[in-house]
């Protein structure tokens, strides 16, 4: 059973996700949270597998819930956001998020990205794939490096891992990785996670950022 923490300030939003993920079967809302400060702490409390999480609440918002919760392992984040080009949500993602959806979604759409997330996989909402990719891989700050210039990988990331790399980079998922590796899928979500930690990224999504960035796709 996956177990589900939901956090956004309306209680309506809230009661609706919680009958659509009940509808799933394989899904349980094991708690809410009406701001970012008891989404940290609900989280805490009740270590779900996946927080759907919104990105405007008041007090504590949505991105610094997100960076609080990945950091300290509690859960994988789902970003549930009103606006495709909101500026909340590349930073959810640069905090670590999993990958986000438009409250839009159809509701198969929005079960499906739980189970997808909740098995390691990102999920970014199809109608924005592009543009995400645009903003989240323009000039960087602090490194010297510019658009257009290759980034250095660390230098102790094995062949395997490299193509594994340029997998997250083109937006594949475990099992996808498995098949174009002729590797097991428990084996390609070892080698995501080996990747992850060597490259210091918390999530897919900026996993695959590095492997633009570093022109491997």
């Amino acid at each position: 059973m996956i177990r589900v923490l939901l956090a956004d300030d309306h209680a309506a939003i809230r009661a609706g996700l919680r009958m659509l993920l009940a509808t799933a079967g394989d899904i349980e809302v094991v708690g809410e949270a009406g701001d970012g400060a008891v989404a940290v702490a609900n989280a805490r409390a009740l270590r779900p597998d996946v927080v759907l999480m919104d990105v405007r609440m008041p007090g504590t918002d949505g991105v610094t819930a997100t960076r609080e919760i990945v950091a300290e392992g509690l859960a994988e984040v789902l970003v549930l956001t009103t606006f495709d080009l909101d500026e909340y949500v590349f930073g959810a993602l640069r905090a670590g998020a999993a990958g986000f959806l438009l409250k839009t979604a159809e509701a198969a759409a929005l079960v499906d990205a739980v189970r997808h997330v909740a098995a390691g996989d990102g999920v970014v909402a199809p109608e924005v794939t592009r543009r995400l990719i645009a903003e989240l891989a323009g000039p960087r700050t602090g490194n010297g490096a510019a658009r257009g210039e290759p980034s250095a990988l660390p230098a102790d990331l094995t062949p395997r891992e490299l193509d594994v790399l340029a997998g997250l980079g083109a937006g594949l998922s475990n099992a996808e990785l498995a098949a174009e590796l002729v590797i097991s899928e428990a084996t390609a979500k070892t080698h995501v996670s080996r990747v992850l930690a060597k490259l210091g990224v918390t999530s897919r999504v900026q996993a695959a950022i590095a492997a633009r960035d570093a022109g491997l796709v």
